[in-house]
């Protein structure tokens, strides 16, 4: 039956610990960094958090799970880095595997925004071998035990469509009693000089800060940058600002250079809080 299927772990002991100690020990870590415990966590509406490897962004992404509170019903929206699938690709049955456990699918909340956004299509094939949404999971479910998540994989770069998402997630939402977080997820500028990287980075978090959905839009597709997630944050910024968001913060910043040492060729990383 539907209900049974498990979706396994697709990069396990290659962009995190497949050992379910190992990655446990590491992820908390990241969660306990220095910058990361010196405020409470606040009660956001979504956030941006990377989906590298953990040893070049799991500190980025730990500093933006540790400063939120993360509800048990989360949408977690990321790229289709594969080709695979459906452009707008919902699961709404089954559970995630992870080395910490499974996640239970929001079956619920994955129908009812189906009902909400027809555009969506039920298409595990999406996410089987996607690890964007993945790499996320593990941080979730240690701030969260009772966690249940709805994914979504995009593979579409138009603005309307986008947009449309997120409204449609913004008026689903809204109708729910209990809190729902939309976490997006994406990189930033890939494989230029770290100086090149920072400079492009910054103009796109200018708009994300800003909460302005087109401008990131604009920014990206006009500038050359090459933000793979730019279309979860394009839906969770639009919803956010309809659920009535009213600012956002940029807990960390970081590239890949900051772990290799390599500042010729880096991908960036922005942790954001949308409260």
């Amino acid at each position: 039956m539907a209900s049974t299927v498990v979706r396994h772990p697709a990069v396990a002991g290659k962009f995190y610990p497949g050992s379910s100690d190992d990655l446990r020990v590491e992820a908390i870590a990241y969660l306990s960094s220095p910058n990361s415990r010196n405020e409470p966590p606040l009660r956001a509406i979504g956030c941006i958090a990377p989906h590298a490897g953990y040893m070049y962004s799991g500190h980025v992404a730990g500093a933006v799970f540790a400063r939120i509170e993360v509800p048990r019903r989360c949408i977690v929206m990321c790229p289709n880095h594969t080709g695979i699938g459906s452009a707008l690709a919902i699961m709404s049955q089954g559970s995630w595997e992870t080395p910490l456990g499974e996640v239970p699918v929001d079956t619920g909340l994955a129908e009812s925004l189906k009902l909400q956004f027809p555009a969506l299509e039920e298409d595990s094939a999406a996410h089987r071998a996607e690890h964007a949404a993945e790499v996320e999971l593990p941080f979730l479910q240690l701030r969260q035990p009772e966690l249940t998540f709805v994914p979504i994989a995009l593979g579409t770069g138009r603005f309307e469509i986008l947009e449309q998402l997120g409204r449609a997630l913004a008026q689903e939402i809204a109708r729910q009693s209990d809190p729902v977080l939309i976490v997006a997820s994406s990189d930033m500028n890939h494989y230029e000089p770290d100086a090149v990287t920072r400079a492009k980075d910054h103009r796109a978090i200018e708009r994300i800060l800003t909460l302005d959905a087109r401008g990131l839009f604009d920014v990206v597709t006009q500038q050359d940058i090459s933000m793979c997630g730019f279309g979860p944050a394009v839906a969770m910024l639009t919803a956010a600002r309809e659920l009535g968001a009213r600012s956002a913060e940029l807990v960390k910043y970081a590239t890949s250079g900051d772990v290799s040492g390599d500042r010729d060729m880096v991908v960036g990383y922005a942790g954001v809080v949308v409260v």
